[in-house]
């Protein structure tokens, strides 16, 4: 035999080098016929057309950098080289970047998050809690030094300048921010808040990645403190705005939709004292013409006042009275001589009618008097003045014998 002879080895030794040689940085297209998430963190996948197929691999240091999930059926298109195993003489792909056919990575990875999270509920609307009508602290999550935490703070000076303010510092853009923007969130939710507004200023789709990364809507969702998501401008939608209690387009806008205008509340204020005044003064008014007249009724009802009414009317029904007598003298002053004389007469005839008949009266009792009788022969006995019979006497009983001139006491010896 004049060829050589090679050992395996050598065999895939050589059609490793021509392989890699040859294929070093290639773009190839095709079907995800199965994929498999090892605990290590690479991915082995394999892609088909309708004719064959190919095995692949993307080792864990890329994968990182994937911002969509793989899965079986989906069109992709690789970027990278083809590789040999020596030990099994097996080939290939070695995959640095994958970008889904006819589609951005970026817009894929956001129409996957989103579903997946739509289906455990982080969209749900009746999971949003309600943003408090009057703030008092408020926590801003976003870059200290970005203009859209200046643009916040500007509106709060103007809005409502009494907010107690506090600003939690954090990446808001590249490979580590949408780490720390879920921590930030964090730890806003244990300061006590009244809300919690995160977010940043315009970009692009790279730029406000972070806000559609899992872990942040994770971070959203678990927080006990409303959530306000301001990131971009008001055509950029992301994830932290559809898990958040409120979207806002814009951080500016984010403080006008939550917090109250100064100048409003003033002239509010205004308007409503001076309402108040004027109802004060209408109350007062009614009031004192109630107390005007409880007084009236209490000055009528007092004993005091009574008292002195009547006195007042006493007073003048003894003025009336004398005016009365003096009118009743005057009236009768120039009769009452001739009355004295009628009255006179009258009386003189009355008295000469009562002497003529106590002279009758005297006549009469003088002829039934019976000392006058005992005149004409009749006496009288008695014992203490009182009449008695002689037969009544009884034995050594004293008595008295008179007539009209002689007067004897005598005692009874015997009764025959």
């Amino acid at each position: 035999m004049s060829q050589s002879m090679m050992s395996v080895s050598s065999l895939n030794t050589k059609i490793k080098s021509l392989l890699e040689a040859t294929f070093m940085h290639i773009l190839v297209e095709g079907e995800v016929a199965s994929v498999t998430y090892h605990t290590s963190g690479h991915i082995y996948f394999s892609i088909k057309d309708k004719e064959s197929s190919i095995k692949c691999v993307m080792w864990r240091s890329t994968v990182s950098k994937l911002k969509f999930r793989l899965e079986k059926g989906m069109h992709i298109v690789i970027e990278g080289s083809v590789g040999v195993y020596t030990p099994r003489g097996e080939y290939q792909f070695y995959a640095v970047h994958i970008e889904p056919y006819g589609k951005g990575a970026l817009a894929l990875a956001y129409e996957q998050l989103k579903e997946r999270l739509k289906a455990k509920g982080y969209f749900d609307a009746q999971r949003k809690k309600t943003i408090p009508k009057h703030i008092k602290k408020i926590a801003l999550v976003t870059a200290k030094e970005s203009a859209a935490l200046h643009d916040m703070l500007k509106i709060i000076e103007q809005r409502w300048p009494l907010l107690e303010v506090v600003i939690v510092d954090t990446l808001v853009q590249g490979d580590q921010a949408a780490v720390q923007i879920a921590n930030a969130l964090h730890y806003a939710d244990e300061l006590a808040v009244d809300v919690v507004v995160v977010g940043r200023g315009g970009g692009s789709a790279e730029d406000l990645w972070s806000f559609n990364e899992e872990v942040v809507a994770d971070a959203v969702f678990s927080m006990q403190t409303p959530v306000v998501s301001a990131v971009g401008h008001e055509v950029d939608i992301m994830i932290s705005d559809l898990v958040a209690d409120l979207r806002a387009p814009t951080p500016s806008a984010a403080m006008e939709m939550i917090l109250p205008d100064m100048r409003e509340i003033l002239y509010t204020l205004v308007e409503i004292s001076e309402r108040f005044s004027y109802m004060m003064n209408q109350k007062l008014h009614h009031l004192v013409r109630e107390l005007k007249h409880t007084e009236e009724i209490l000055l009528r009802s007092s004993p005091t006042r009574q008292l002195k009414e009547t006195q007042i009317e006493f007073t003048r029904l003894e003025d009336e009275f004398k005016r009365v007598i003096r009118y009743k003298l005057e009236r009768f002053s120039s009769s009452l001589p001739e009355m004295y004389k009628n009255y006179r007469q009258n009386m003189l005839f009355i008295l000469e009618q009562k002497s003529q008949y106590l002279e009758y009266i005297g006549k009469k009792l003088t002829m039934n008097d019976p000392k006058l009788q005992c005149r004409k022969g009749w006496g009288q006995m008695s014992i203490e003045g009182k009449s008695i019979e002689l037969s009544a006497l009884e034995v050594d009983q004293k008595f008295v014998i008179e007539d009209a001139s002689t007067r004897i006491e005598a005692l009874c010896l015997s009764k025959t």
